[in-house]
């Protein structure tokens, strides 16, 4: 049976033998693609004042669904909606699919956690990490680290495990556009390869294969290319699925200091 099909049992009978106090009227059907949804949105729109944990508003635990004014998931699905006036909690725009990801994510915090990181040893996945891997030879965690490729250090507040899984396995397909390598070659012929940082219509931002940081003005350009190509390689091939499985799970671990 595969991961994804395990995951979404755990989480079902989970539900179904403890269910939720004050009525939960929707024990067992969150999916796991809702909750893997629900998590990416979270990640975007609540931890800056609820927390990687859920736990970071006084009086209120989302991982363990403890709340002031919430019993049901349609409670939920309306302070999501609408806010709560007085107090720092604003209405979210989200559509009907949006919202379900949410409440599942919610409902499913602690489990997908537990079987999220149940498979892989943190420890033995950093020393992978900065031996066998060589990752920070390009990636920069806490501080430590190139700032050639992405910083990682609150990583597993951003990316889901599956997500993270297929970084490693494909990443190119990955990749998010930002984050896309360039190439610029300036009007004196200079070529400049790089990561993109930012970008707007008349300038672009790459830090370069020296760790540099440069500012370039589109139009001092003869050449300006965004790569498809990742250049970080593959680890199918280099890493066992346990190995893969520990830097999962250490990946997870980096929550950055929110």
């Amino acid at each position: 049976m595969g991961s994804k099909w395990c995951f979404a049992l755990v989480i079902i009978s989970c539900f179904v033998v403890t269910g939720f106090a004050g009525g939960q009227e929707h024990i067992g059907q969150y999916s796991q693609a809702d909750v893997e949804a629900g998590f990416n949105l979270y990640n975007a729109n609540c931890i800056t004042c609820h927390g990687a944990n859920g736990d970071s508003v006084p009086g209120i635990n989302l991982r363990t669904n403890e709340f002031r004014r919430v019993s049901t998931d349609s409670d939920l699905n309306r302070i999501i909606q609408t806010g709560i006036p007085g107090t720092a909690m604003p209405p979210g725009r989200y559509n009907t699919a949006e919202l379900a990801g949410l409440v599942a994510y919610i409902r499913a915090m602690r489990e997908f956690d537990t079987v999220a990181t149940g498979r892989g040893d943190a420890a033995r996945g950093q020393n992978i990490f900065e031996e066998k891997g060589n990752c920070n030879s390009c990636h920069r965690v806490n501080n430590k680290g190139s700032r050639v490729a992405p910083d990682l250090s609150d990583i597993g507040a951003i990316r889901s495990p599956e997500a993270l899984r297929r970084s490693l396995i494909d990443p190119t397909a990955s990749m998010l556009p930002l984050n896309r390598p360039v190439r610029a070659v300036t009007r004196d012929g200079k070529l400049i390869s790089g990561r993109r940082l930012n970008e707007d219509t008349y300038t672009v931002q790459v830090i370069d294969t020296e760790e540099h940081l440069i500012s370039l003005i589109k139009a001092d350009l003869r050449e300006f290319t965004v790569l498809k190509t990742s250049t970080m390689p593959s680890y199918k091939d280099k890493l066992n699925p346990a190995e893969l499985d520990d830097v999962v799970a250490y990946l997870r671990t980096l929550k950055g200091s929110r």
